[in-house]
């Protein structure tokens, strides 16, 4: 029998932290008091007096200066608005500090951001984070997880769309962090996981549309149904990103067109079809015209007409009505028999 461990994801929790301005000062005057009973021993040491009592204001005084005064320090912690610290306490999960304000907190925690040092203006998951450093140090300036509304821009991908056509795509999320633990510790990188998930995303949705279709067609395609294609694209990528505490608020296709091995053939397509469609309408209106001219002369008894001259009629008249050039009008100036 196997023994299976379960991958516990971690939820957020608040960090124990009290006000940093109240110790900044009582440190402060610490250390000015310790200066005090430094010089007050050195008067009580050259008196001869108290000799001991010198001794140890002496020895605190320096312990407390050398050492203690800078956990102190190390302990202080500025977070400015959607801003938030992960903290570990010797390699455990100490809690979350959020909120813009001054904080003292445990001087033996640090700060963890594996994604501290990468660009959300990603290329690809893989490339841009060669030179990432994940490792965890004392300098938490750059360890800030920002709560704020980022922007995702990967590079323009070539995909297939339904029909195997490629397609020359780029899409733009607009994401953020709402829980901090998942983010930092249910994945190795979430700017890097996030930057992936789109990757997939997009390809998976892109697949099941046509670039275009006939204006006769319901169908859903690329180019018509943008804001269909947004939800889906968003709801896909969210429920990818949900492990790692992140949330996409918006995700929009900002480039679409053709390969550029295919775009010249498919704009010949587009315009013989944009050609088709102008000449079915023209002689659909020349088709009704000629029907209408032909109805007025004979309730009107304008001229009696037999079958062949109205066959002939209608085939001139389509002719100047269809026609790509204007017409040049023979006068008869003899009998019409």
């Amino acid at each position: 029998m196997t023994n299976e461990k379960k991958i516990i994801i971690q939820e957020e929790i608040p960090a124990k932290a009290v006000k940093g301005m109240p110790v900044l000062i009582i440190n402060i005057l610490l250390i000015i008091a310790s200066a005090f009973a430094i010089i007050y021993a050195a008067i009580l040491l050259a008196d001869g007096k108290s000799t001991g009592l010198a001794i140890t204001l002496i020895v605190v005084s320096s312990i407390y200066d050398g050492i203690l005064c800078w956990f102190f320090f190390i302990g202080l912690r500025i977070l400015k608005p959607n801003e938030a610290l992960v903290l570990t306490l010797f390699g455990k999960y100490y809690g979350t500090l959020r909120g813009d304000g001054f904080f003292f907190v445990n001087p033996f925690v640090m700060a963890v951001n594996p994604a501290a040092n990468t660009t959300t203006a990603m290329t690809t998951g893989a490339s841009v984070l060669g030179s990432l450093t994940a490792n965890p140090t004392l300098n938490t300036g750059n360890k800030k997880i920002s709560l704020k509304n980022m922007t995702l821009s990967n590079e323009q991908q070539k995909i297939n769309d339904l029909l195997g056509n490629p397609v020359i795509i780029g899409i733009n999320v607009i994401w953020r962090v709402t829980n901090t633990a998942k983010a930092v510790f249910a994945v190795d990188n979430y700017k890097e996981f996030l930057s992936i998930q789109c990757d997939s995303a997009l390809r998976n949705i892109i697949r099941l549309y046509p670039y275009d279709v006939s204006d006769g067609d319901n169908e859903k395609s690329l180019r018509g149904s943008s804001q269909e294609i947004a939800d889906k694209l968003k709801d896909e990528i969210q429920a990818k990103v949900n492990v790692a505490g992140l949330e996409i608020i918006e995700a929009r296709i900002t480039h679409l067109s053709y390969a550029q091995e295919i775009a010249a053939i498919m704009l010949q397509r587009q315009q013989a079809s944009a050609i088709i469609d102008a000449r079915q309408m023209i002689v659909e209106g020349a088709v009704g015209m000629v029907e209408m001219a032909l109805k007025k002369l004979s309730e009107n008894d304008i001229v009696t007409l037999d079958e062949e001259r109205k066959a002939a009629m209608v085939s001139n008249l389509l002719v100047v009505l269809c026609g790509n050039r204007d017409a040049q009008p023979i006068v008869n100036s003899g009998s019409l028999y």
